[in-house]
Parts: C-alpha cells; sequence; structure tokens
C-alpha cells in the first residue's frame, strides 16, 4: 500500500496544490492531511474546501480544535516574544476569518485514524497519540519514543505537529513525522509530501520537496492584514 501525508497545510492553498499533485503523480492508494488546516497564511477556507472536495481524509490538529471552538490560544509553543506575537495575531486573525462551514468540518475531524495493511497497524495523528499539541522532536530520548508506541501498540506511527520531517526505527516500530505542506521549518522553504509504501518487506518513505509559488503566498500574507513577519518566515522556513 502506498500512502501520501500532507502535514500541517495551515492555509497555504498554493503548497496544498502542489503537495496533491505530487501524491497523485506517485500513485498514492490513499491520501491523508494530518491537520492544523489554517493559520499563518491566508487561505483557510480554501484549503478546507480544498480537502472537503478531494475527498483527503485527515485527523485533528491543535489550530484546527481551538479555532472551531473559539479558544483564546491556539496551542502552539513560542521560542520568543516575537514569534509569540505573531502567532497570537494570526491565530486571532484565523478565527474572525474561517467560515462556519470550516468551523465545523474542523470541529468534526477525528483525533486519530487506524488501519491495518499487510499485517502491519498504522495510526495517524497529528502531534502524539492522546495530545495534540505535544511537540515530539526527532531529539527526544528512545524512551519517549516507545512509551508512545506502547500506549498505542501501532508498528507504524504518522504524525507532524513540529514542521520538521524524519523516520526513527525502534523496538520494531516505525516513527514517521512527516514535516509540513504549508509552514516548512527546517530551513527548506519547499512544500513536504511524504511518501509511505508498506508491503510485506517492511516500511519505506520519501520526503518529497517540491517548488510551489511562495510569492503569490507571501504577498497574499501581505494584503490579507495578517502580519507581514509571517512573510518572510514563510520565505526562510523558520
Amino acid at each position: 500500500m502506498k500512502i501520501a501525508i500532507l502535514g500541517d497545510i495551515h492555509g497555504n492553498i498554493e503548497a496544498l496544490m502542489a503537495a496533491y499533485d505530487a501524491a497523485i503523480s506517485v500513485k498514492a492508494d490513499k491520501i491523508y492531511h494530518l491537520g492544523d488546516l489554517g493559520g499563518y497564511a491566508p487561505f483557510v477556507n480554501e484549503v478546507v474546501d480544498f480537502v472537503i472536495e478531494h475527498g483527503i481524509e485527515g485527523v485533528q490538529g491543535n489550530y484546527d480544535f481551538n479555532v472551531a471552538h473559539d479558544s483564546e490560544h491556539c496551542g502552539c509553543k513560542y521560542e520568543d516574544p516575537i514569534q509569540a506575537e505573531l502567532a497570537d495575531k494570526s491565530f486571532e486573525w484565523t478565527k474572525r476569518h474561517s467560515s462556519q462551514k470550516t468551523k465545523d468540518f474542523m470541529r468534526n475531524l477525528p483525533n486519530e485514524i487506524h488501519f491495518t495493511t499487510h499485517g502491519k497497524k498504522v495510526m495517524i495523528f497529528h502531534a502524539t497519540p492522546h495530545k495534540n499539541n505535544l511537540y515530539w522532536y526527532q531529539d527526544r530520548p528512545d524512551k519517549f519514543f516507545l512509551e508512545m508506541a506502547k500506549k498505542t501498540k501501532a508498528d507504524v506511527m504518522i504524525y507532524g505537529h513540529t514542521h520538521k520531517p524524519y523516520r526513527k526505527d525502534i523496538g520494531g516500530t516505525v516513527f514517521i513525522n512527516a514535516g509540513s505542506v504549508g509552514k516548512p521549518k527546517d530551513g527548506d522553504p519547499r512544500t513536504c509530501v511524504t511518501v509511505i509504501r508498506i508491503s510485506d518487506q517492511g516500511v519505506e518513505h520519501e520526503f518529497l520537496r517540491l517548488p510551489y509559488d511562495i510569492e503569490r503566498v507571501a504577498s497574499a500574507i501581505l494584503t490579507s492584514g495578517l502580519p507581514p513577519g509571517l512573510a518572510d518566515k514563510l520565505r526562510e522556513a523558520r
């Protein structure tokens, strides 16, 4: 089975369209998104419409939950005061501009998706099992990975939230962070699509990095009323 994973789209319709085209071109059997459909770029309603129109199943991210419930905070982690200010203004903008259709869709997304293929149990979620705003970076100790595996009893765990792709194999479990479609933070501004092939022989993965019209999105950020600094962060992938 070949699946394509679209992580953390964050209102970036241009990146989403490029990512979707790539998923189709590699002939994925199934395409999933990892939530966080809005925020930071101004196309939150367009992203939701695209996901619905193309039948892309997915899970609820922390951003989706908090926009849908009109929370005071997006549940994001801030590295510095400037980032905190940008994120807070972006969250308020996204709440104001998300349609009721968008909020209803976000509210009804599941926390997890499970399936079994080729004898392997696969679990898809946003950040960690049972908590969608905990940052699971690659440098966490193996003990943490094993604790997460024990909670789920899955053979393959697929998630996002950190916007930094990686794979680790520990204790017979495959852990794959799919990175971010719309707001990479690993220094590579291109969109990221994760392709995973699961067969009787094992689990293979590929992180596809693809160009898209970043300047169109940056220009839309500048004219939308979102903080201009978000355009710079998009270009710099930080």
